[in-house]
């Protein structure tokens, strides 16, 4: 199963730097490289990100330590937690024994990608979460998700990302109300289609309302990681297209800021 993807992947890159050396200097986003084009699903990590609610949690920040005007170079420094903005969860986020950031093998950083879009059942229900019925109803439609894919699930929520009291949502007692992925539908995806990793447009694998975080747990125990607010779903189709996970790779660490690109086949 391995080398066909590969074997593609080098392919699809092949085509897009070929395209890009002799396309103009302006180039559309998403990049298009005539056979494929490449979205990139991340957010711009700035002061107005998202952080999650908490003492120890806190909002990214740029400093400049030297200028062109008087060092002769341009430098900056900044600070931030490592789970902000789009990001990855390594699996010792929530799991002793697991694998730090930096020891996630990069194989597993790469695969077949797929959405299941959920935005109808979020638009009513803001503690919507995603069924082993949906996964079913998914693959009647497109086929069965590939073994070791990336499953992005699409809730709609990320049209809220630069409002972050609303992206939050929050009631009277302080409870955060967004929607994610079931317990049951995590497990599912993990025992019967060995997916690498989980994802969407909000701030949690774990439904707002959630205190005891079992989506966490249940991926990071399996050794698999999460990505939260990832960006730009709606302009992926289902299936057929592949994703590039790029975490910083901080030692011993248990997530960081995350690029990800999906590489989509042009039709």
């Amino acid at each position: 199963m391995h080398k066909p993807i590969l074997f593609s992947m080098s392919m699809y890159l092949a085509t897009a730097w070929t395209t890009f050396s002799f396309a103009q200097t302006q180039s559309p986003s998403p990049f298009d490289a005539g056979n494929i084009k490449i979205i990139d699903l991340g957010l711009s990590l700035d002061a107005k990100n998202p952080f999650w609610p908490g003492d120890n949690y806190f909002a990214f920040d740029l400093k400049t330590i030297s200028t062109l005007e008087n060092d002769g170079v341009l430098s900056k420094t900044f600070s931030m937690p490592e789970h902000l903005g789009t990001h990855i969860d390594a699996p010792n986020h929530f799991e002793k024994g697991q694998p730090s950031v930096d020891e996630i093998p990069a194989e597993q950083l790469f695969g077949p990608g797929v959405v299941i879009d959920i935005s109808m059942k979020a638009e009513v229900d803001a503690d919507a979460w995603l069924t082993i019925n949906d996964i079913r109803d998914w693959e009647t439609d497109h086929g069965e998700i590939p073994q070791r894919a990336i499953v992005l699930l699409h809730t709609g929520w990320g049209r809220f990302v630069k409002m972050p009291s609303r992206y939050q949502n929050r009631d009277t007692l302080g409870k955060m109300h967004f929607p994610a992925f079931s317990p049951e539908a995590a497990t599912w995806l993990i025992k019967q289609r060995n997916i690498r990793g989980l994802g969407l447009d909000t701030m949690s694998i774990d439904r707002g309302i959630s205190t005891k975080f079992e989506v966490h747990h249940i991926v990071n125990g399996a050794g698999r990681y999460g990505l939260e607010n990832v960006m730009h779903l709606d302009m992926l189709p289902p299936c057929g297209f592949s994703l590039i996970v790029a975490p910083i790779k901080i030692a011993e660490g248990t997530g960081g800021p995350t690029r990800i690109w999906a590489v989509v086949p042009n039709e």
